[in-house]
């Protein structure tokens, strides 16, 4: 088990690196691109920070590989970055320098990176719809036995059996709005509920969002009554060994019936360790097996779900529209929360992750749709957060720049640099809170 937890972590730390060397190595080649487009000069194109790995010559840019890997930079001449090259920006202004340039030219360089972000996020999310469509469990389905009420999902008074009839007041179709940002991140959010043929109204507090920071909690929060049988099975796990196959119907464990895929998890927690016997439909017949449950309460296989999923394919059209609306809707999302944490509906130590909590957004087994889907979103949220007016980051740059255009006065080359020390300062304490706040909640 220890060698299995490290090779989830090998596997969320492998997602995160490369899906954030992906989005900024594009980032900083839109800086670049944008730069070379007006005649600057461009030192160094770099995916990662120093110490250096490697790197090649190739005109006047050096382009290479740092070993720390969340972040990566362009040098362009000229240009108050955080090299902080005071010896370079004393000299005489050359005609291939960032500063030589016209504003609105350093302008659209500085917005490069977001504007290559965002194409990107768009891009992918167009794909994603067009190549898997919506596949999606409609409430019907849903309701022909209920939910699971999850720990937190019972702190609001859900209860497993309940069927949810109305999102906000307002008829739905899919699952999936029950966990939706309109319910978490609005305000005065509820549920609806049929509870033994009695309409119950569950109040969703305005902060509750902060108890679904931890992905696990998230994802456990409510789930189908799931009917189902054997799927794939793990090779050298205990239900391989037992002689259980795929398409098995478990019929109890323990002597306990077993209907729902909760009830069997329910009792493979309580059995951890144990041997037990297992009751199984397969075909016309019933087979008794002996199985010895691991000390972690499972039993190696995937179960197969026995509702029915709906699936909506797109045309390319209808694939554009959408992506780009879910692309666009992750901004609208973060603007979400920024807004409730400004309000003190939220804590920031509950609502922003870092490295570690991204990670455990990927997961521990590979999956390249969830990898998509979750570089889209980081693409659109790198965009959203660099175009904050925060000095340092593109949107401050762009906010000087502006500046610049309107008034037509520069601000003096002092008034940058302290400018830029200032935006570091904010930016390396926001990123050692941000890890440091994942480390609390990883271990607390």
């Amino acid at each position: 088990m220890e060698l299995q937890k490290a090779l989830e972590i090998l596997i969320m730390a492998g997602q995160l690196i490369l899906g954030l060397s992906i989005l900024v190595g594009l980032h900083e080649w839109g800086h670049m691109a944008a730069a070379k487009l007006f005649g600057m000069r461009v030192e160094k194109y770099f995916i990662g920070f120093p110490p250096k790995i490697f790197s090649f010559q190739k005109g006047e840019t050096e382009y290479g590989i740092g070993a720390i890997p969340l972040g990566g930079f362009v040098k362009i001449s000229g240009m108050i970055d955080e090299s902080m090259d005071t010896e370079a920006m004393s000299q005489e202004p050359q005609p291939w320098e960032f500063r030589s340039k016209p504003a609105w030219q350093r302008l659209i360089v500085m917005l490069g990176g977001i504007i290559v972000n965002v194409i990107v996020g768009i891009i992918i999310f167009i794909a994603i719809a067009y190549h898997d469509g919506k596949r999606f469990l409609s409430i019907d389905e849903v309701n022909k036995y209920g939910i699971v009420a999850g720990e937190l999902a019972q702190e609001l008074g859900l209860k497993t059996g309940d069927k949810v009839i109305r999102v906000n007041g307002k008829p739905f179709k899919d699952y999936n709005e029950l966990i939706s940002s309109d319910v978490f991140l609005g305000s005065n959010s509820s549920y609806t509920v049929l509870r033994n043929g009695q309409e119950v109204q569950i109040e969703i507090p305005n902060n509750f969002i902060e108890k679904l920071s931890d992905p696990d909690e998230k994802r456990n929060f409510i789930l189908p009554l799931e009917p189902f049988k054997i799927g794939e099975l793990i090779p050298g796990m205990p239900a391989e060994a037992a002689g259980l196959e795929p398409g098995d119907k478990v019929i109890s464990i323990n002597g306990k019936p077993i209907q729902f895929f909760h009830e069997l998890q329910a009792q493979l927690e309580t059995l951890a360790g144990k041997a037990t016997t297992m009751v199984v439909q397969r075909g016309a017949q019933q087979q008794t097996l002996n199985v010895k449950v691991t000390e972690d309460g499972t039993l190696g296989f995937y179960p197969e779900t026995l509702l029915h999923f709906t699936t909506v394919n797109y045309s390319f059209g209808e694939a554009v529209s959408i992506g780009t609306e879910n692309a666009f809707g992750v901004v609208y999302n973060n603007i979400k929360g920024f807004g409730k944490i400004f309000r003190g509906e939220v804590s920031a130590s509950k609502a922003l992750s870092g490295p570690i909590g991204i990670a455990r957004m990927f997961g521990g087994v590979w999956d390249w749709g969830r990898f998509w889907q979750l570089t889209g979103l980081l693409s659109m949220v790198l965009a959203f957060m660099n175009a904050l007016p925060i000095p340092a980051l593109d949107g401050g740059h762009a906010v000087i720049l502006s500046y610049e255009i309107i008034s037509g006065r520069k601000p003096s080359d002092r008034f940058l640099e302290n400018a830029q020390k200032v935006g570091m300062v904010l930016l390396l304490g926001l990123m050692a809170f941000a890890i440091f706040n994942d480390v609390w909640k990883a271990v607390f």
